[in-house]
């Protein structure tokens, strides 16, 4: 019976998947199929062929499969390795080769015989590509094949470097990368226009004649490729779709990257539910945009026609049902983010008491506190909260380089004006000047251009926060050391970021704390930043008293929204507002018409956010409930 549930919950998923809680669980069986497979080899004295995979999502796998060799005695002397691809043309030493990448993850920390090692030359000249290409599948079919191969997923669907319009019976060869893909490599080369616009890749059909295929995807980015990937018709479009033709692949994915899934987003659809509060809400809302309704207008058949007659069986009549989900929306918006003081709190998302609250507005980058809840910051200090703001990060890598030679020139001016000596910042000048002119793709900034370009930030941080209301002992500049790196990939996270926390913390003694939720950050920033905050509150929480009362808000940023059925307050926003908001984000100067890292979304900061904030309110008004203007939407997280 269990297996027959199994089929029925997972009836639109047209290829084997196996979720994880997360992807550390998920990497460590990965691995340990690796493992194993790796010794049953040794027992039979034969080698293993691995097929292995570059990007962030395999990383902890091969840490994994490290440490097995060094704790274990794993070793991989036996073990001969394909990587699926690498960029074109690409120098082996360079920091964004899959060489580099390989090494640094994987081979410089085993065993393995370095002549066993295959990956795709990124340095042959064009016309030797052909005949390396046919070499490289001779040589995969001489060793008998693939016994298993790894797989990441990019969004366009890729799977290597395999872009939509690739051929099911594809070999190795040279192709040219997606716009989306080159896009997603931006960060790893300092900018689009430095990543290589082409690469050689293993073809669907060699990755197929694996006799096994482990396709791995961890958190929301690649949620909605692998709803297509999984539940999608085959198409050329959707290269990964190809992998449902194949009886030997499996889809590893964390709960995150199976969240659209449709036995997790719509489980009404394939089986029966326990109808709790939270899916009744979530399944109503659905309900109502699926049909373009407002809540109050679904009927009895429109529950029992799409899914949900078992809970207008077990919670209705459907009338009641909708009056009750549509009261909890309407009871989630507030003009008064701080709580309304001498009113009735039961049915408002925040305390009315202290009437006066103490509240701080975490912002990971010098930007988000404005970009992500500029109305609610203002809001907040209109109705006279004792409202604090810390930036977290200088963001001093978002800056670009002219910027920082523009105002190293208006100090050189100015001090000139002033009749001041400017000789030491001249030669400062020009050693900045000269740097940048021979500067690399990702280069590391000198100190010295660093500190212009953490300034210029916070320069505009400090704009947007007096404009929003606030006194300069009430902004807070953290610069947590994690960040300070001077290159996009960060350092590790360590106690000195929580400790940097918990002062400021208890020094607010705060009964709101805002803190960015947007887990999508590109950056990967945002989510580091929360963590820090939640460890330095539950530390806090073991001694301080204060802690007991104080509401965590996640707010969500300029990459995306909550769902309508996960939003606890919504702030509404007049015209007036909007546009108050909106003059904050451009105190952001550098940061205005073309960011650094702009994401895939080629809009500006303050239209994204305006765009955003109107489609949450419009998303209220769909569902029946008051038409304003635009909405910021709030989270909250019980520690």
């Amino acid at each position: 019976m269990a297996r027959l549930n199994l089929l029925e919950e997972t009836r639109f998923e047209k290829l084997p998947v196996s979720v994880f809680e997360n992807p550390k669980a998920a990497s460590l069986s990965v691995a340990k199929r690796i493992g194993n497979l790796i010794k049953e080899k040794q027992k039979n004295n034969t080698q293993a062929v691995l097929g292995l995979a570059t990007g962030a999502t395999p990383i902890a796998v091969y840490a994994e499969l490290v440490r097995m060799h060094k704790e274990e005695g794993l070793s991989f002397k036996n073990v001969i390795t394909f990587n699926l691809d690498e960029y074109y043309p690409m120098q082996p030493d360079a920091a964004q080769s899959y060489v580099s990448f390989m090494n640094e993850h994987l081979f410089a920390h085993i065993d393995i015989d370095k002549n066993n090692v295959n990956i795709p030359d990124g340095t042959l000249a064009l016309e030797d590509i052909p005949a390396f290409c046919l070499a490289y599948e001779k040589k995969i079919g001489d060793l008998g094949g693939l016994d298993i191969q790894i797989l990441g997923i990019g969004r366009t669907g890729h799977i290597g470097f395999n872009e939509p319009g690739s051929a099911p019976n594809s070999g190795t060869r040279l192709v040219t990368l997606d716009d989306l893909t080159r896009r997603d490599a931006a960060r790893d080369f300092g900018g689009k226009s430095f990543v290589p616009t082409k690469a050689i890749t293993m073809g669907i059909g060699t990755i197929f004649k694996a006799r096994e295929i482990i396709l791995m995807a961890w958190n929301r980015k690649k949620a909605s490729i692998i709803k297509k990937a999984v539940e999608g018709e085959i198409s050329g479009e959707v290269p990964a779709t190809y992998l449902q033709l194949s009886d030997n692949v499996e889809f590893i994915l964390d709960q995150d990257a199976a969240s659209q899934l449709t036995r997790f987003d719509t489980p009404w659809l394939v089986k029966d539910c326990i109808w709790d509060e939270k899916l009744t809400r979530k399944a109503v809302i659905w309900l109502a945009n699926y049909l373009g309704k407002p809540v109050l207008k679904l009927t009895e058949d429109d529950f029992n026609n799409n899914g949900m007659a078992q809970l207008a069986i077990e919670k209705g009549p459907v009338y009641n049902i909708n009056i009750d989900i549509f009261n909890k929306l309407q009871h989630t918006i507030t003009g008064w983010p701080g709580g309304k003081p001498n009113a009735d709190d039961s049915e408002r998302p925040e305390r009315a008491e202290p009437a006066k609250k103490r509240s701080i507005i975490f912002s990971p980058h010098p930007d988000d506190d404005v970009i992500s809840m500029g109305g609610t910051f203002i809001r907040l200090v209109d109705q006279k909260h004792d409202v604090h703001v810390a930036y977290q990060t200088s963001g001093n890598t978002a800056v670009w380089d002219d910027d920082a030679l523009r105002f190293v020139e208006f100090g050189i001016d100015f001090s000139e004006k002033m009749g001041q000596n400017q000789d030491e910042l001249r030669t400062l000048y020009q050693s900045m000047r000269t740097f940048i002119d021979q500067k690399q793709p990702n280069q590391v900034d000198t100190p010295e251009i660093q500190a212009v370009k953490g300034l210029i930030r916070k320069g505009e941080a400090i704009a947007g926060a007096r404009y929003c209301g606030l006194e300069d002992d009430h902004i807070h500049f953290m610069a947590l050391p994690f960040y300070e790196s001077g290159k996009s990939q960060k350092n590790p996270v360590t106690d000195a970021d929580v400790v940097l926390t918990m002062e400021l913390l208890q020094k607010v003694k705060p009964h709101q704390v805002f803190a960015a939720g947007d887990f999508e950050d590109p950056h990967g920033t945002h989510i580091v930043c929360f963590n820090i905050i939640l460890e330095a509150l539950r530390r806090l929480s073991k001694t301080e008293e204060w802690v007991k009362d104080c509401w965590l808000w996640m707010y969500r940023g300029a990459w995306q929204e909550f769902e309508t059925h996960e939003i606890e307050m919504a702030v509404p926003l007049s015209p007036q507002e909007v546009e108050r908001k909106k003059f904050a984000i451009f105190k952001h100067q550098s940061q205005k018409d073309r960011a650094v890292f702009p994401g895939d979304d080629a809009r500006e900061f303050w239209k994204r956010a305006e765009d955003r904030n109107r489609e949450t309110a419009q998303s209220y008004d769909n569902l029946g409930l008051a038409d304003y203007e635009a909405m910021e939407a709030f989270v909250r997280y019980k520690f």
